[in-house]
């Protein structure tokens, strides 16, 4: 039995291509980022008194809230574009969330 070579290197850059792409589809690396940036602006503003103990909770609520959407989404191994869209939704209510909570007129106790 002879094994072509070239077959052999189709065979591992295909098994190659399927795995990055299979991979590519289960992360979700727009979300992490924005999710770190979000809990970034969220630390912020708790140790500059822009916020509140009781309004950075709720704020870190819904940041919990949009990681375990993120891993139902991320769960049967596709994340759809219609999951993506609904994340990305979720992160954009957070962020006007943390803007509005922000700038609001209460000070931390």
């Amino acid at each position: 039995m002879k094994i072509d070579m070239k077959k052999i290197a189709l065979l591992i850059v295909a098994s190659f291509l399927f795995v990055f792409t299979a991979q590519a589809q289960r992360e979700t690396p727009k979300v992490d980022k924005r999710q770190k940036i979000q809990k970034e602006r969220i630390f912020h503003g708790i140790h500059n008194g822009e916020l509140t103990r009781k309004e950075a909770r709720l704020l870190a609520k819904e940041q919990k809230h949009i990681k375990r959407a993120e891993r139902r989404a991320e769960s049967d191994g596709i994340v759809t574009k219609r999951e993506r869209i609904r994340l990305d939704r979720k992160q954009d209510r957070a962020s006007r969330h943390i803007t509005k909570t922000k700038h609001n007129v209460r000070d931390r106790n």
